[in-house]
């Protein structure tokens, strides 16, 4: 080979190495293309995801940032999709189990702008205030909603035993 063409050749390759360690891509370009051809190239940022790009079915290049996607403005930083923390529900009596009715029926309130199921426990007692049963349930409340919740005993059986009930007066998220 003559000299020219080595020097060519090395000047493409030089070349080829000086766009690779200053980021900048081949085939990758931002956005999408409507070319049949190939994505275009485009600068690279620090916070690029190469990884994630993919190809349009016209063969042109389209690339989606996807480490961008948590960057917050003017926030304190975080992910946005962060669960909001319930406050518990309050839960009142309304009626205690007999023998004919094998539950208790209690009073739930959602304090809180929005929906979720709450547990819902009652402590089944008999004469000397022991413990017959505990019952739970969870159960769906609206937001700033108030429903009538049945917790029911095991068995029909137990309810004869129950003197009184003493419902837990929140009842937490869950």
């Amino acid at each position: 080979m003559d000299r020219r063409g080595q020097k060519l050749k090395f000047t493409a390759v030089a070349a080829g190495v000086v766009l690779a360690l200053t980021g900048f891509s081949t085939g990758r370009g931002h956005g999408s293309s409507s070319h049949s051809g190939g994505g275009g190239g485009g600068c690279s940022s620090s916070s690029q995801n190469h990884d994630s790009s993919s190809s349009s079915s016209s063969g042109g290049g389209t690339y989606r940032d996807y480490d961008d996607d948590d960057d917050t403005y003017g926030g304190s930083g975080g992910s946005s999709n962060a669960s909001t923390t319930l406050q518990d529900a309050t839960v009142q009596l309304v009626d205690c189990a007999t023998p004919t009715t094998p539950y208790a029926t209690v009073e739930v309130t959602n304090p809180n702008s929005s929906g979720g199921y709450f547990t819902v426990t009652v402590d089944f007692l008999d004469a000397d205030a022991n413990r017959v049963e505990q019952g739970t349930t969870d159960e769906y409340i609206a937001a700033n909603g108030t429903e009538t919740v049945q917790v029911d005993l095991s068995s029909p059986g137990v309810a004869a035993e129950v003197d009184h009930c003493d419902p837990e007066t929140s009842a937490p998220a869950g």
